[in-house]
């Protein structure tokens, strides 16, 4: 079998599969894992002095050893028998991307919050960091489609990002890496010191997919003339990465994200992200889910045409 469908049929298996079914709860998530490990490892090092060290160190050795561990399986079932192989990878595939999911739970947060304030808060309260207890509708709706937008970076275009330049072993440590920043990336108090690797590495691997999403969202609705836009807003975030998928949709939806929340009982003053302060509707989640879905295609699509034409030879480094 030519070296290329390696690539190419775990990919589109786990797509379809992720696209089918979402992440279901009684199936155990690698991701979870993750969490756990972190979680325990972080209880054990982040104490007395030398943080930033033993931060460093931990963020550090797990990634390394996720991918060691990742690239060594694929390797040794590859030996056994290549179809092992691409049942592997594909079932990983699966597990690390997160379109269907992040899609249905926006969709609840609009269903919850038509409902009421209260349930909506409380829906919307299981995808943004933020405190929604004194969020408003609009606000409860505006948070879930920041997340939306954000998290097709992180949930779905990065990881296929690294898929296409480091195979499976990539993709699953860049969300260890996303884990990481997602549990210790913080500069409170307790994390400030001992998450701050965790937090840079995680901006410097989503540097790249995170402008690369924003400009495919303006391919696939045919808003190219945005990307001034989005060039404007999204480097006025506070993330290096975030405004940017952020700022693609705003433009689309001719909406404004952004402003003042509180995080972990502190307030945060963001930057606005676009000037239309207007009401938020189901139509907009609809249009904006339907971009989500069509800026997925896209990309699955560059990298099934990147692969089989091999136009830039080092991105089947994965492959050797």
């Amino acid at each position: 079998m030519d070296k290329t469908l390696f690539l190419i049929i775990p990919l589109i298996i786990g797509w379809i599969a992720d696209r089918l079914v979402g992440d279901p709860a009684s199936l155990p998530h690698p991701i979870v894992a993750f969490g756990k490990i972190i979680a325990k490892g972080e209880k054990l090092l982040n104490k007395n002095k030398s943080g930033i060290f033993k931060g460093a160190a931990f963020s550090v050795s797990l990634i390394i050893i996720t991918f060691c561990i990742f690239h060594f399986t694929d390797k040794g079932l590859t030996s056994i028998n290549p179809y092992l192989a691409i049942g592997f990878n594909a079932i990983m595939v699966f597990f690390c991307l997160a379109g269907k999911t992040l899609a249905d739970e926006v969709r609840n947060v609009f269903i919850a919050t038509d409902k009421s304030t209260e349930d909506g808060r409380k829906q919307v309260a299981r995808i943004v960091g933020r405190d929604t207890s004194q969020l408003s509708p609009q606000q409860i709706r505006t948070a879930a489609l920041e997340t939306l937008s954000e998290n097709l970076s992180d949930g779905v275009i990065a990881p296929l990002f690294w898929y296409l330049l480091l195979g499976v072993p990539g993709m699953v440590a860049y969300k260890m890496i996303n884990t990481l920043d997602s549990m210790i990336g913080y500069k409170n108090e307790r994390y400030k010191d001992f998450g701050c690797w965790a937090a840079h590495i995680d901006d410097i691997v989503n540097y790249i997919p995170a402008r690369l999403t924003a400009l495919l969202m303006l391919i696939v609705s045919g808003r190219l003339p945005l990307l001034s836009f989005v060039i404007r807003y999204g480097s006025q975030h506070a993330s290096p990465n975030s405004g940017y998928p952020e700022a693609a949709l705003a433009g689309i939806l001719d909406c404004r994200f952004g402003g003042p929340n509180h995080y972990f009982g502190q307030l945060v003053e963001k930057p606005y992200i676009g000037t239309t302060d207007r009401a938020i509707i189901t139509e907009d989640m609809q249009l904006a889910v339907s971009i989500n879905q069509r800026t997925e295609i896209l990309m699955i699509l560059i990298i099934i045409v990147l692969s089989i034409t091999n136009i830039f030879p080092l991105l089947n480094l994965n492959l050797s």
